[in-house]
């Protein structure tokens, strides 16, 4: 068990790590799109990389309707594995619309044995959500 200040400590650890081994900018929530972002989620049980839908209803209604349309698209040639949730409840309560893809496998950021196989997981997962951002802004946008 670690005390809060160790787990803040590995967390830290964990992301700078991670930015020394793949240094590049990310998207994530620089996506010039309202209520849309692309998130890397780490924690003691499990990894993710997003695509959430917040803030304004109207926003993420738009937005989930064009991705629903593309949804074979992005299953087929980007991130087979994506699942998609109109309707996410957060562990505060806030419901969001997300799209995301679990890395299979039993990791936790307390655990150093597990972070080379996260950020292999996050470099890949979210170089190709972000590929499938560029080539289809223009649709998801208008």
């Amino acid at each position: 068990m670690f005390s809060k200040e160790e787990s803040r400590l590995l967390r830290q650890e964990f992301w700078t790590s991670y930015g020394k081994s793949f240094p590049r900018k990310w998207i994530l929530y620089d996506t010039k799109l309202k209520g849309f972002s692309f998130k890397f989620h780490f924690d003691t049980k499990s990894a993710l990389v997003t695509l959430d839908l917040e803030d304004d209803l109207e926003y993420r209604i738009k937005y989930w309707e064009k991705l629903t349309a593309l949804k074979s698209i992005l299953l087929d040639d980007f991130l087979p594995d994506a699942i998609f949730e109109e309707e996410y409840l957060l562990e505060n309560e806030k419901e969001i619309s997300r799209i995301y893809v679990p890395l299979e496998q039993k990791v936790s950021i307390h655990n150093k044995n597990t972070w080379r196989d996260v950020m292999e997981f996050f470099n890949e997962k979210m170089s190709l959500f972000e590929a499938f951002f560029e080539e289809y802004k223009d649709v998801i946008e208008d």
